[in-house]
């Protein structure tokens, strides 16, 4: 069976994506004026046969009938400007959401933040900084990581859950979780998002779960499970099987207030990172908002080896700022003030961009 895949691609910004918009030269991202495109990439896959070209969108007319009518109701999709379901939050601007591991083995701050009075202080420092969204975690999903009770990983989050909104109001609370009863317990403190890695797979209930509590949920894509996700991946093709598993989940989601998080460092080798942030660009087609999570993450040890640090700030901005050029609206991190300064910076660069 033959299947068609568009790709928005040739990006661009600011002033001279207005100008082009206008004169009908180019196409808006997402409803972003600030963002447009003049060319898709046109990928066909039958069975285990891949090809793609890349097309003007003046052009489109030209190919065959199957091909057209596919890229023209594609376009509708990646051009429409996306719902606003999460209040406070407008898609058409980067949104940060601030990581915060309520964790002793979190591969990068576990143990940092892990008492009630360091939590609310970074909390408050990583609003300050810019974060539009904290996302708390009780449970370590760094590769090898082991699963932990239900009490164990309630017991580390309920404080700051139960008090969050309280302190907080105007920030959007998520809470990254595998587990059903941990879902439930949050959502009577108004957590307005659940993200859950393992894409509400791990929980027989999860899925259930989240259509009755009516919440904004991320769909998260991860092959295998924290423990075992990084021995030895294998994919057909990454970034189309993803598309692939997105486009079943959409479906099971009736109220549809949903962002998707193709999972970096989830089950991927190094070639798998670099094809899905390269070509991100493909999920603008499925209609909703990306969110994307690079922050110091291993792949960036991997690409610059002998240049490699704790933090990985750089790697984590470079990835960050490409994934802003592609129309990425929500990134997850744990250096927020940091983040947020390169964002505000390349943003205004980008919109000073002549015609």
């Amino acid at each position: 069976m033959k299947k068609y895949y568009t790709r928005a691609c040739n990006f661009y910004y600011g002033t001279l994506s207005k100008h082009l918009i206008k004169k009908g030269s180019s196409l808006p991202l997402c409803g972003n004026t600030d963002i447009s495109f003049d060319k898709v990439e046109l990928i066909t896959r039958k069975n285990k046969k891949i090809n793609s070209k890349i097309i003007k969108i003046q052009d489109i007319k030209k190919l065959k009938k199957d091909q057209r009518l596919k890229i023209i109701s594609d376009l509708k999709v990646i051009t429409s400007k996306r719902k606003n379901f999460l209040s406070k939050i407008n898609f058409l601007k980067p949104s940060i959401m601030g990581i915060l591991n309520l964790t002793p083995d979190s591969f990068s701050d576990g143990g940092k933040f892990n008492t009630t009075k360091k939590a609310n202080i970074h909390i408050k420092d990583m609003i300050a900084g810019g974060a539009n969204i904290i996302d708390v975690g009780g449970e370590s999903s760094r590769p090898g990581s082991k699963t932990i009770s239900n009490e164990l990983e309630w017991k580390r989050i309920k404080s700051i859950i139960k008090k969050f909104k309280k302190k907080n109001k105007n920030t959007l609370l998520s809470i990254d979780t595998r587990k059903t009863e941990i879902m439930k317990k949050s959502s009577k403190y108004k957590v307005d998002i659940i993200n859950d890695v393992s894409g509400f797979s791990y929980d027989k209930n999860a899925l259930g779960t989240v259509l009755k509590l009516n919440k904004s949920n991320v769909i998260h894509h991860m092959q295998g499970t924290p423990n075992t996700m990084q021995k030895n991946p294998k994919y057909i093709n990454v970034l189309l099987d993803i598309y692939d598993f997105f486009e079943d989940k959409i479906k099971k989601f009736k109220n549809k207030k949903i962002i998707l998080d193709p999972g970096i460092g989830f089950g991927k080798k190094l070639k798998h990172n670099l094809t899905l942030i390269s070509k991100i660009s493909l999920f603008h087609t499925l209609g909703y908002p990306i969110l994307i999570g690079t922050s110091k993450k291993r792949f960036i040890g991997q690409v610059v080896k002998k240049y490699d640090s704790k933090e990985r700030f750089g790697g984590t901005m470079a990835s960050v700022l490409y994934l802003l050029t592609q129309g990425v609206q929500i990134f997850r991190v744990h250096d927020v003030k940091e983040i947020k300064q390169g964002i505000v910076v390349f943003k205004k660069i980008l919109d000073k961009n002549e015609k």
